[in-house]
Formats: C-alpha cells, sequence, structure tokens
C-alpha cells in the first residue's frame, strides 16, 4: 500500500491569528520546530495532535489536512 503525503493548511489557519510558530506550538504544547516540520510538510502529525490542531482552529480535520493528490505514486492519478 502506497502512503500518500498530506498537505496543510496549518501556516495559513497560524498567519491569520498572527500567531507566531513558537505561539502555536505553546497552544499545541509541541515544540517550535514540530510546527515548522509540518508547516513545511517535512512531518505528518499524530492522529492526536492532529485533532488538537483542529480543536484548536475550530475546524475539521480535514480541513486543516488533506492528501496530495499531486503526489507521483497517489493511486488515484
Amino acid at each position: 500500500m502506497v502512503e500518500i503525503p498530506l498537505k496543510s493548511r496549518l501556516r495559513l489557519l497560524r498567519a491569520k491569528r498572527e500567531w507566531s510558530q513558537g505561539d502555536l506550538a505553546t497552544h499545541l504544547n509541541v515544540s517550535r520546530q514540530t510546527v515548522n516540520a509540518i508547516e513545511t510538510e517535512k512531518y505528518e502529525p499524530s492522529l492526536s495532535l492532529a485533532f488538537r490542531i483542529a480543536r484548536l482552529f475550530r475546524m475539521r480535520i480535514e480541513d486543516v489536512f488533506e492528501p496530495d493528490l499531486t503526489y507521483e505514486h497517489c493511486p488515484t492519478r
């Protein structure tokens, strides 16, 4: 089974609130480096962290993260 990477809207959501990565990290109880890695799509958050992010922004997980359907190994391409 091929894993499809996720696209994240986290940077946009954070910017709308005028929060730094450090501010968001504090709200989520994670490091600033974790926020950076999620925003640059170098790290996919655990399910529990994804729920915390969605809850913080009062959104559904699928509104914050979506599959990257441009990924070259995506079975729907």
